[in-house]
């Protein structure tokens, strides 16, 4: 059922001279969704968001919110807020005054502007900083501040380019379920751009998959890592191998290869790597045809069985687990 603040692009599309970043993408993001635009560098997905937020003309097609077409409008009239990679805090502002600045510029009073970052500045757990310059800050500080100045206008969607990009790894998984916490509490639609499978399916509850300028795949999040409709998709999302057999090409997770002696397994191969990863080992083998696999074994089933690089082994899997692939 569509709601009256469903974000939609129809036919939207962005040329660069003669290089198309964006072909006329189709995608309907319902309201209250934490969505994930994910897809390597140069597949369009930035331009995208950048089309969503009036920060790039639109060259054809329409960006619709609430079922008004705001694709000609500036940023501050669509209804939408846009949280940058850079974060992009003005340096000689206060963190309150960073916040505030929007309404500063729409002629929200002083009082009102201030109760108003402050209330923000709660949101996100920095209101202890408001008097601080973000050079006073760290990273995972400032990035609060930016989110705050982002939602102080009560935006409908917020947009978010690859914003964890900059943390440590440590920061970035905390951050995430601040991300998440923070958008099931405001209950508004978050739009996320990023290259980091894990940070997708962390994140999301729809992952819209983005290659050579199109959508190659969108839905919500568990069916699409569960059910890759792509060869694409499966080795991008990873944990999947792609395997030809002579019924088609197929995904195969990881951890759904079994490792078996040689001989009545359905692929045959010779073992070429193995690595500890704590809880599993990732066994990588060459198979029939030049192909490489990855099995996700417990540490326990693999060193049950331990086996070694150049050893021969069969490799087998439940006919459930196997998905088939369009071209």
């Amino acid at each position: 059922m569509r709601s009256d603040l469903d974000l939609e692009l129809v036919k939207l599309t962005k040329r660069y001279g003669d290089t198309v970043a964006v072909d006329g993408i189709d995608h309907l993001f319902h309201a209250g969704t934490y969505a994930c635009l994910l897809g390597p560098s140069g597949c369009g997905k930035s331009s995208t968001l950048r089309m969503i937020a009036g920060h790039e003309g639109v060259s054809a097609g329409s960006v619709v919110l609430g079922g008004r077409d705001v694709s000609q409008l500036p940023p501050a009239k669509r209804g939408t807020a846009m949280m940058f990679q850079s974060y992009a805090l003005f340096p000689h502002l206060s963190v309150a005054d960073n916040v505030a600045f929007s309404l500063r510029m729409k002629g929200v009073d002083a009082a009102a502007r201030k109760a108003r970052a402050l209330e923000m500045l709660d949101l996100v757990d920095m209101t202890a900083h408001a008097d601080r310059l973000p050079a006073q800050l760290s990273g995972g500080q400032q990035q609060r501040v930016a989110l705050a100045r982002a939602l102080v206008t009560e935006p409908q969607v917020l947009l978010l380019d690859e914003p964890l990009s900059a943390l440590d790894p440590f920061l970035r998984v905390r951050m995430r379920g601040e991300l998440r916490r923070l958008q099931r509490e405001l209950g508004i639609t978050f739009v996320h751009v990023t290259h980091g499978q894990d940070e997708a399916l962390a994140l999301a509850d729809e992952i819209v998959v983005m290659n050579n300028a199109v959508i190659e795949q969108a839905g919500p999040t568990r069916a699409v890592f569960d059910a890759p409709a792509t060869a694409f998709v499966a080795r991008f999302l990873g944990s999947h191998n792609v395997i030809a057999l002579p019924d088609g090409q197929f995904a195969i997770r990881s951890d759904a290869l079994r490792v078996t002696e040689p001989g009545a397994a359905r692929l045959q191969g010779r073992v070429t790597g193995v690595e500890y990863q704590g809880t599993h080992v990732a066994l990588t083998a060459a198979t029939d045809g030049d192909q490489e696999v990855t099995a996700l074994l417990t540490d326990q089933d693999f060193f049950g069985a331990p086996k070694e690089p150049g050893q021969a082994i069969g490799l087998g899997w439940d006919d459930r687990a196997a998905h088939l692939l369009r071209a």
